[in-house]
């Protein structure tokens, strides 16, 4: 890094000038200078490295290739890997049945619903073909 910057995360005079500065003006901007002074050797670094990992996943993305991000990696033990497999198997069969019988139950609740209403519906039509008005209203104006 070229150490004749003026502005450089370190404590030179014009940093510390910015941050009392940005203080003083709205605190916020100071404390923000005062972490580009505190940590703005390590922000490349940090750029570097988060940059690397989303061009890996995005990579992954263009290829069309999933196991790269959804295969849990091996470990080097056969024994462990192969338990590890059969396990997440039962537990996606597992997910599976739990799902189908969500949807059963909640193709069941929907059943009920409209059973109701249609009955709440012709329970009105009955009594409006009798000639009564209806229910009566819980709430009537004197």
């Amino acid at each position: 890094m070229n150490q004749s910057a003026l502005i450089r995360p370190d404590w030179t005079p014009a940093t510390i000038a910015l941050m009392v500065l940005g203080f003083v003006v709205f605190w916020p901007l100071g404390l923000a200078m005062l972490a580009y002074i505190l940590f703005g050797e390590k922000l490349k670094t940090f750029k570097k490295d988060a940059n690397s990992t989303v061009d890996g996943m995005c990579s992954a993305f263009k290829r069309g290739n999933r196991a790269n991000w959804t295969q849990p990696h091996r470990t080097g033990n056969v024994a462990f890997d192969d338990w590890r497999e059969a396990e997440l198997a039962r537990l996606d069969e597992e997910r599976r049945k739990l799902d189908e019988m969500r949807e059963e139950f909640d193709s069941y609740v929907r059943e009920l619903r409209r059973a109701k209403d249609q009955d709440e519906f012709d329970r009105f039509m009955r009594d409006r073909r009798n000639g009564g008005s209806g229910p009566v209203a819980p709430f009537e104006a004197n």
